[in-house]
């Protein structure tokens, strides 16, 4: 965290100064503004503390309850998730909160006595590095709880206005405030009464039974597994050696298990088999008493027995596999006639069954696709059409996260007869390991995405997936450093200068005249769309990365606009220097091309293209997709 560059910071340095909106920010919802968040749930918790951190935008977020989320629903936290967390700070501390996953066992009956189960086999987790970031377990509530307080603390000073039902809407693209949307007040003294408010932007995070997915005309399809599970978050006794250990657990005529331990070494998730449906008996299976699904989960376990001390909460579930029709209000006929006004995430647009643990995490991902393209387009630094990429990449990674839980879930019920390989699922549950972790989604050519052309440069980073962080040396404190840690929920694109091998050098390399375009040509993307009078790196966050070692590199042979400068003082920040040492090199292990590359990363951490050092017209033509000069 860098701070002090703007004065001395005596207090909490996450905690920010109030600007804009921030500043004796308003008790009443005001009757005009820029966006209207529905929902605390995990996307709009998301793209809350986004917003917040751009005070010259004015955010509401409303909440039908009458206060936080206090139990329940999701806990599973893939690597992704805590990448995401990293970049608004507060990775370190949900980590050493949350139970840590290393390892799934599998427990299958045993074939001397099938009226027993075993312990089949053990698989690590993430045996293969695909992320340093751990994949953990605690409850979602804690997880709103930090990105809320994000948004607290950060310079627009949002706090969700609770005990507030969002009712309908209706919409007219060409007034200055298009949405026009009827709340009620459902707690507190004004309980009952209603009001119109007016918002450029609506956003919709509010859950499988989404009032604005509804009010938009929109409706999920797809179709029920007739499966019932019973989930239940329990403290015991027992006798059952893994009970701290995710498992999955299959009987031979009882049902199966999902374990999934939680924060805390004594909370435990039980996610029990509750057996086949019929159309008829489906909504009645949901009165399931919490004590018929401890006598289930005792039968799956035998020989091993459980004594439920304490249920912390339970629920009954039918699988479902479900899409919405539409993510934003433009109809395929609309389509590139007039841009969004108001969007859907999360739940409110796919449904799915919870073992997989997908459903908070691809929300999540809802979430931060959608924040920063609303803050860049409402501080007039992208055109509108910018929001038209929302809908166009969350629809086939819900696609994709229904198509993959279809198969996961339908294995997770499946009877032990039917197997014919007993490793199947073991198997299954390596080889798509990449998928829960939140790694495979990769994002195809659009306007904030190149094509394929310069993958070659850099194999390490594949276009439009996640920018895998590596480790690198910081030329000014010569610390190890990972390169992706510090990109930060601020909105800004990445632009990581991978030098030529030629010795760092003011002139007279490839790196050096990247740097002399970038800094002094008027048409540069840094000059064309950075403001004057600001940070250097205001729009732009360049960092150099050379080749060498760190002992080989001094910052009065980088250039300059590699040391940005920082208002109000005009300090050059010498902390955007990387290099190699110590046996690591970040070249080799990214498969980086030694001539140099530029890889350029966008807001939400998904590479967004490659390009040779010499590239200009291409680099420029790329930014002019999606960004607008300043005037």
């Amino acid at each position: 965290m860098q701070i002090h560059h703007r004065g001395y910071v005596s207090g909490d340095p996450r905690v920010k100064e109030a600007a804009g909106y921030g500043v004796n920010r308003a008790t009443e919802i005001p009757e005009e503004m820029d966006v209207l968040i529905v929902g605390t749930g995990p996307a709009a918790s998301v793209v809350t503390a986004q917003l917040s951190r751009f005070p010259s935008i004015n955010v509401r977020a409303i909440e039908m309850r009458p206060g936080r989320l206090e139990v329940g629903q999701a806990d599973g936290i893939q690597a992704r998730s805590v990448e995401t967390f990293q970049a608004f700070g507060f990775a370190n501390e949900v980590t050493e909160e949350a139970y840590r996953n290393v390892e799934m066992c599998f427990w299958t009956p045993d074939p001397e006595n099938p009226a027993n189960i075993k312990r089949h086999s053990r698989a690590a987790d993430d045996s293969t590095g695909m992320s340093e970031f751990p994949h953990i377990y605690v409850n979602q509530s804690r997880i709103l709880d930090y990105f809320l307080r994000d948004a607290e603390h950060a310079p627009g000073k949002v706090t969700p206005d609770y005990g507030v039902e969002y009712l309908d809407c209706e919409i007219d693209p060409e007034a200055e405030y298009p949405v026009s949307a009827r709340i009620k007040y459902v707690a507190g003294e004004r309980a009952g009464e209603e009001r119109i408010v007016k918002a450029k932007y609506l956003v919709g995070g509010d859950g499988a039974r989404s009032q604005v997915r509804r009010s938009l005309g929109h409706k999920l399809h797809g179709d029920a597994a007739l499966h019932a599970w019973g989930v239940m978050d329990v403290m015991v006794n027992t006798d059952f050696p893994d009970i701290q250990v995710k498992c999955s657990i299959q009987s031979h005529d009882a049902g199966n298990i999902l374990l999934i331990p939680r924060e805390g070494g004594y909370l435990v998730r039980f996610y029990v088999d509750l057996g086949e449906l019929t159309a008829e008996d489906a909504g009645a299976i949901r009165n399931t008493p919490v004590e018929d699904i401890v006598a289930t989960a005792n039968r799956i376990i035998h020989p091993y027995t459980m004594d439920v001390k304490n249920v912390a909460w339970f629920s009954v579930y039918e699988v479902a596999h479900r899409i919405t029709d539409g993510f934003d209000d433009v109809s395929e006929e609309e389509r590139g006639t007039r841009t969004p006004h108001a969007f859907i995430m999360g739940d409110a647009c796919h449904t799915h069954s919870a073992k997989a643990g997908q459903g908070m995490n691809v929300s999540i991902q809802d979430g931060f696709n959608l924040g920063w393209k609303l803050a860049a387009v409402l501080e007039g630094r992208a055109p509108q059409a910018l929001l038209d990429t929302y809908a166009e990449e969350r629809k086939v990674i819900a696609q994709n996260l229904i198509d993959f839980d279809k198969e996961w879930s339908s294995l997770m019920a499946k009877s032990v007869d039917d197997w014919e390989d007993p490793d199947e699922l073991e198997k299954y549950y390596t080889k798509t390991m990449e998928f829960p972790a939140g790694f495979m989604t990769q994002y195809t050519e659009s306007a904030i995405t190149t094509g394929v052309e310069h993958q070659d440069l850099a194999p390490g980073y594949p276009i439009g997936k996640r920018f895998k962080s590596a480790e690198v040396i910081r030329r000014s404190d010569n610390r190890w450093r990972h390169l992706g840690h510090l990109h930060e929920a601020d909105g800004r694109w990445r632009v990581y200068a991978f030098a030529d091998a030629a010795a760092p050098a003011i002139e007279g390399t490839a790196m050096a005249d990247f740097a002399a375009w970038w800094e002094q040509d008027p048409a540069s993307p840094r000059n064309l769309y950075t403001p004057a009078g600001g940070d250097q790196d205001a729009v732009f966050d360049t960092k150099a990365i050379y080749q060498q070692d760190y002992t080989e590199v001094e910052l009065h042979d980088v250039p300059k606009i590699f040391q940005p400068l920082k208002v109000p003082y005009g300090l050059h920040d010498i902390n955007q220097v990387f290099a190699a040492g110590h046996g690591r090199d970040i070249f080799e292990e990214r498969e980086i091309s030694r001539n140099g590359a530029i890889v350029v990363v966008r807001p939400d951490q998904y590479v967004a293209g490659i390009f040779p050092l010499e590239a200009r017209e291409e680099l420029s033509e790329f930014f002019a997709q999606n960004m607008l000069p300043v005037s």
